[in-house]
Formats: C-alpha cells, structure tokens, sequence
C-alpha cells in the first residue's frame, strides 16, 4: 500500500485518518448523549472534559485530513460512476468536512461564550475565542446539536452509497478505502524444460 492516494485507491495516511476519524466520531457521539444525563459529580465533570479533549484532537485530525487530501490528491472515481453520483459525493464530502469542522469549533464556542476553561487532556489550557455571553452560548449550543444529527444522516447516506456500490454495483469505491489484500502467490509456471 502507498503512503499518497493514487489515481484508483486511497494510500495508507487517509485511510487511517479516515477510519481513525470515524471511531472518534462514534466516541464524542455516544460521549455527548450520554453524559448530559449524568448526574452532577467528579465523573460527569471528567467525561465533559474528555469529550472536549477529544473534539479538539478530532478538529485538529480534520484539519490534517484535509491537508493531507489537497497534498496527495484523491482516486478518480471508479469508471462508469454517473455524473450525477460524482457530484452528490462531492456535495457530501463538502458538507462532511464543513460539519467536521463546524461541530468541534461550536463546542469551543459554547464551552468560551459559557465562561468555561478549556484544557486538552489536562496538560495546557486553550484560549477563549469569545466572550462570555448567554445568547452566543445558546447559539453555538444549538450549531453543535443540531450540527451532529446532520452529521449522522450525512454519515449514514455515506456509508449507505458506499455498501450500495460494493454489494448492489459491485464495484471498487468501497475496497479502495480498505487495507489492499496481499494476494497469494500464483502456480509456479513450468516452462517446457521443466524449469520454473
């Protein structure tokens, strides 16, 4: 496997932010819903900073992400994919990003405009990046909540176009994303005289 995407897959480095960046999102999801039951205590506290650690290191993958996709380019899209299938995956992809991005910056804007400190896993803190102000808080509340729900449809027409082109169209879209297989050794050709 290469360490740049080629024209027909995906090298190794987007591979492992893509699949590395889908867990985390899995994570801080099941992370928010879960923790804003907690009761308040030492625990809820922990898990309130934990989610932001990780949103942060997620916001800061994405942006490696997509550094990383205009460095070493992407695969042309597998041939015979309709022109309109090519613009609704780059709509998609677009609006992935955006909400990637979009998501953690609102809960730095919430945690901010709340009057909240922001550390990364305990060993520095964050600056504020504004004031403290209740509508502003309320605001960026609501872009994060509503800003992951949007996420989970986008993720789930994804991962559904992406299931439709390798069991429906059977195609390579979906194993371009994968580890490449090592395949196993052909027959040994005989040549006339016996020798391999």
């Amino acid at each position: 496997m290469t360490l740049r995407n080629t024209g027909h897959r995906w090298g190794w480095v987007s591979q492992l932010l893509h699949w590395l960046i889908l867990a985390m999102l899995a994570w801080l999801g099941w992370r928010g819903l879960t923790m804003v039951d907690m009761d308040p205590s030492p625990a809820m506290i922990e898990a309130y900073a934990l989610h932001k650690s990780v949103g942060l290191t997620l916001l800061a993958l994405v942006a490696l992400r997509l550094a990383w996709r205009l460095f070493a380019g992407s695969p042309r899209p597998v041939s015979g994919t309709p022109t309109w299938q090519k613009r609704m995956a780059d709509l998609t992809h677009a609006a992935l990003y955006v909400l990637m991005f979009a998501i953690p910056l609102s809960g730095w804007l919430f945690n901010s405009a709340s009057g909240y400190p922001l550390q990364w896993f305990k060993l520095f803190n964050l600056p504020a990046i504004a004031g403290s102000s209740e509508a502003l808080a309320d605001l960026a509340r609501q872009v994060h909540v509503v800003g992951f729900w949007l996420l989970v449809l986008l993720v789930a027409a994804h991962a559904g176009a992406a299931l439709y082109h390798h069991f429906v169209q059977r195609d390579d879209t979906l194993r371009r994303m994968l580890p490449q297989r090592r395949r196993a050794p052909g027959p040994i050709q005989q040549t006339p005289g016996g020798m391999a």
